[in-house]
Formats: structure tokens, sequence, C-alpha cells
């Protein structure tokens, strides 16, 4: 079993893409995308919640991993696949 991935994103981010490319290639099958984009109030919630503006916004488990170069280097580092398996 594996953690519970959201993210949120936009339709057109190229490091959202990379960074569910990462998430895939780690064996995620299901990522919760919130399309920021099309829903004003939920960028509205991920600013509240991240103190951050810029997408992706990836929470793994119920830890806010930060954007696509943190969860690069949570990977470069080893502990992604931790967190990953983490319930």
């Amino acid at each position: 079993m594996s953690s519970k991935v959201l993210m949120y994103a936009t339709g057109v981010c190229p490091y959202c893409i990379r960074a569910e490319q990462l998430l895939r290639r780690k064996g995620v099958a299901e990522i919760e995308k919130i399309r920021i984009d099309l829903d004003p109030e939920q960028r509205d919630h991920m600013i509240e919640i991240t103190n951050r503006r810029t997408v992706p916004q990836i929470f793994i488990g119920g830890t806010h991993v930060g954007g696509c170069d943190e969860l690069y280097a949570l990977d470069h580092e080893g502990k992604l696949d931790a967190l990953l398996a983490s319930e």
C-alpha cells in the first residue's frame, strides 16, 4: 500500500508533468490532481495551506513535499521511496 498523493497543478505546467512522471516511475498509480487553473477557490486554498503560489504543490500522505524541485531532491537524497511507502 502506498501513501495518497495529492498534487495541485495546472493543465500546461511543465514542472507538474515532470513531477508526475517521476511519481509514475516510482510506481504511484493514482495521483489526485486539483486543477487550480479551473477552480480559483482551490488556488486560494492551496496558497493558504502551503504559503506558495506556484505549481505543482505536492502532498504525499499528510506531508507537504513542495514543488517539483523538492520532489526530485527527496528522490536524490533517497527519501522519496520511504515517504511513498508510508501510510
